[in-house]
């Protein structure tokens, strides 16, 4: 085989392996949407995954709605590290927004109830908190926003999916 034909033959080698390479990132590319979502059974005082749903859904046991979104991070930045992992706050919405946005996610209209005013229909807390506070106050505020500064050594926190 010539030189010129060896050099061809191993620049398309190169361009093939190169392409597969890209296409192999392409499609093992993670775009940081879960379809699912971590969920607290308030009955059962369990963490589990389940399928992305507005809460509050069906828990672990029993047909009573008690499973709340869980917000779960990890406390030294490396999602992959579970024993680092720690609920930041729960999160559920009243029945009747709750009725609504599903009905506006089924029809992909809008929920009646405005994006204010969602709000106050919506409710986070800690983990061992006994009450539940509404978005629209400055409870509910320092509750989500909390988490997010660094740990003791310095650490960001990350938000994890299951």
């Amino acid at each position: 085989m010539p030189p010129s034909d060896r050099f061809k033959l191993a620049a398309v080698v190169v361009v093939l392996a190169l392409a597969g390479l890209f296409a192999f990132r392409f499609l093992k590319q993670d775009n940081g949407i879960s379809e699912k979502a971590f969920f607290y059974d308030l009955s059962e005082q369990k963490l589990f995954a389940g399928p992305r749903a507005i809460p509050p859904i069906k828990g672990l046991k029993g047909p009573e709605e008690d499973a709340v979104r869980a917000v779960v991070i990890s406390t030294n930045g490396k999602s992959s590290d579970r024993s680092t992992w720690k609920i930041a706050y729960l999160e559920k919405y009243s029945p009747e927004a709750k009725r609504q946005l599903e009905r506006a996610q089924a029809g992909g209209g809008a929920p009646e109830l405005g994006r204010a005013e969602i709000l106050s229909h919506r409710f986070v807390k800690r983990l061992n908190d006994a009450n539940w506070f509404p978005m629209d106050s400055a409870e509910a505020e320092r509750i989500v926003t909390e988490w997010a500064l660094p740990g003791p050594d310095g650490t960001s926190q990350l938000v994890c999916t299951p």
